[in-house]
């Protein structure tokens, strides 16, 4: 059983007459599973804080119609001027089978390392989030890394340092232990690197236009 909960109710409308569903304030769904597709609705702001509280990590009990189905979101469906949710997608699942999920990388205390405290470096994360396997009771809301051992520009925080809790593993067993998750830079010296950038257009545009002037000068 998860600790999030959602109401679902059937629904018959389909297509473009959705858009009537939305403006009852109301979001469509599609539960995948089952033998076929369950098409259902839900209340929207329940929805919003429902999704926003799972994620795609995290089981949710579905109520459908009277119906108890645990599931995970698959994809969510958003519009782009608006931000509003348009269409939710869940994947019925079974509370002893393993499933796949996306979960967040989170990097912590790299404030007190000495690549922070000492050489004022920065950090920047190139892998946000990864695809794991577990069974539902086993899923973890994120995975943390510590990153208080860094020290040298070079140092970096590639995949075999994500430690997995117990009955979890990632999803691609052939993914590359040493790809970068997250690596060191220096600020200062990216900000000179800009500003030499700047001072080098500055000098180069000039010249242009003067050779732009003496070609004008020489057709009259």
């Amino acid at each position: 059983m998860s600790e999030y909960k959602l109401t679902l109710e059937k629904r018959e409308i389909i297509g473009k007459k959705v858009k009537a569903l939305r403006a009852k304030g109301m979001v469509p769904s599609v539960v995948y599973g089952g033998k076929e597709p369950q098409m259902m609705a839900s209340d929207y702001v329940a929805t919003e804080k429902a999704v926003e509280a799972v994620g795609y990590h995290s089981p949710i009990d579905l109520d459908m119609a009277g119906k108890k189905q645990m599931a995970i979101v698959k994809n969510v469906a958003v519009d782009p001027v608006t931000r509003r949710i348009v269409n939710v997608e869940f994947q019925a699942i079974s509370a002893k089978s393993e499933v796949e999920a996306t979960t967040p990388i989170e990097i912590i205390n790299f404030e007190s390392s000495e690549a922070s405290k000492t050489y004022h470096f920065a950090l920047t994360q190139s892998i946000e989030e990864i695809e794991i396997k577990a069974k539902p009771a086993d899923l973890p809301e994120k995975l943390t890394v510590d990153a208080s051992g860094l020290k040298d520009v070079e140092d970096k925080i590639i995949i075999s340092d994500i430690k997995l809790p117990s009955g979890v593993e990632l999803a691609d067993k052939e993914l590359d232990a040493e790809q970068v998750v997250a690596s060191l830079y220096n600020p200062a010296v990216e900000a000179e690197k800009r500003e030499d950038e700047s001072v080098t257009e500055q000098i180069e545009e000039p010249e242009a236009d003067a050779a732009g002037e003496a070609t004008k000068e020489e057709k009259e």
